[in-house]
């Protein structure tokens, strides 16, 4: 049996494993194991060849990006920001026409480009905005479908961790995919409101009946200016540190992390149990994700002994697709595995892959990187498994509210991201334009 047969046979295994219920990384290491121990006969060497790849891949300066982003996330989310951000944006959008959505999606905006994590808008929102919105006249199915759609949004505003996980496996500069996630993160955001108020105008059945005319939620100059400093500082200091060139992103992480832990005390909004509760939190995720960074590169050395990617790329230029056919091909396939798989482990399977088949094609990786977060993003919202729609319903904990009625109301803001993905494709420079 030759190399690239080797290969075939342990993705097919690999991939039945996960369909079986199999953790992703486990099934990657599995996979991966055995299949250099076919290619070079020798098990000795297969666990030497993958013990490199593990040393390789944590050893790297850039994975520190990774549990400092979520620290700071956590002490973020852990401090009540995210209420402050909810309480800034419903002050400037409620008198507009489906007002407390838009104004979530402005919420999850100004979150997202302090934590990074969908997970925590998605569960943050439910508990903040959901009960608003029903109060004030909106059905309950959009409702959850607007936090549902907006959470996204953290995962595509920098910092954002699947970015640092693509420009870990790509090898590109996380800065650079930082700033790239600027335009198509806002664009997405005006995209989401503009199809708030569209269905508040056309769609009322969906929206619901909701009060324009209460006041409640008016904050006064003053009490904007208070909720919304100490957020615009963090910003300030990590995105800003970044692209003024003052932080290496894994400096702008610790500043980030400091500085929110600074503002939290300050604020008197932490205490060293609800520290200690972040610290957990943090050490679980950030295992979760080194293992899985593992998994993927133990994945890439051996998609690389069995020629597999170089394969399909020759495959793929004798087809003579071109550059579109395969984008098209691998973005339907990205979307179509988010239905049944969670977005690290789409992107730690799928990117190894596909590098040694765009890379001849002159792609712009950090474009590449952008359509495949967006792709991937999609997934969050689509059933059987999409991952914010399940941590809605957990911390909603509304028996009233079914899994299908989540469902329901995050599918025209999955059909909002698909547009805005075409859109990205087809103009590059909205995620490249501010990329040196």
């Amino acid at each position: 049996m030759t190399p690239f047969e080797i290969g075939l046979l342990s993705l097919a295994g690999m991939g039945a494993a996960v369909m079986l219920g199999l953790f992703v990384p486990i099934a990657l290491i599995a996979a991966s194991y055995l299949g250099v121990w076919a290619i070079k006969g020798s098990p000795l060497l297969a666990s030497k060849l993958l013990a490199l790849a593990a040393n390789d891949a944590i050893s790297s300066y850039f994975f520190g990006v990774v549990p400092l982003f979520v620290l700071m996330g956590f002490i973020v989310s852990e401090a009540g920001f995210g209420r402050d951000a909810f309480d800034v944006a419903n002050a400037l959008f409620r008198r507009l026409k489906g007002g407390l959505g838009v104004g979530t999606v402005g919420a999850n905006a100004i979150f997202a480009a302090i934590t990074g994590i969908s997970i925590a808008s998605a569960a943050v929102f439910t508990r903040i905005a959901v009960p608003q919105m029903i109060r004030h006249g909106y059905s309950p199915r959009f409702a959850v479908g607007v936090v549902a759609g907006s959470s996204v949004l953290g995962m595509l505003i920098p910092p954002s961790l699947l970015l640092i996980l693509f420009g870990i496996l790509a090898e590109q500069s996380i800065g650079d995919l930082f700033l790239a996630g600027v335009g198509p993160g806002l664009l997405l955001a005006l995209a989401y409101a503009g199809g708030i108020v569209a269905m508040a105008l056309w769609w009322p059945g969906f929206v619901g009946t909701p009060d324009q005319d209460s006041d409640e939620g008016a904050l006064g100059p003053r009490e904007v200016l208070a909720k919304g400093l100490p957020i615009a500082l963090l910003i300030a200091l990590v995105l800003g540190g970044i692209y003024a060139g003052f932080f290496t992103p894994v400096e702008a992480g610790a500043m980030g992390a400091i500085g929110a832990l600074l503002l939290g005390f300050g604020m008197r909004r932490l205490t060293l149990k609800r520290l200690w509760t972040v610290l957990v939190e943090t050490g679980l995720v950030t295992a979760t994700v080194c293992f899985l960074i593992i998994a993927a590169q133990m994945y890439s050395r051996m998609l690389a002994l069995s020629g597999v990617p170089a394969g399909i790329g020759q495959f793929a230029a004798n087809a003579d697709l071109g550059l579109w056919g395969v984008m098209l091909i691998y973005v339907a396939i990205v979307i179509a595995m988010g239905m049944i798989l969670d977005s690290s482990s789409i992107m730690l399977i799928l990117v190894p892959l596909m590098l040694p088949v765009v890379i001849p094609m002159q792609v712009d990786l950090v474009w590449f990187g952008i359509v495949t977060v967006i792709a991937v993003e999609i997934g969050l919202l689509t059933p059987p498994f999409g991952l914010s729609v399940y941590v809605i319903k957990a911390t909603l904990d509304d028996p009233d509210i079914t899994l299908a009625d989540i469902f329901a109301g995050a599918l025209p803001f999955a059909a909002i991201m698909l547009a805005v993905l075409g859109l990205v494709m087809a103009f590059p420079v909205i995620a490249t334009g501010l990329v040196p």
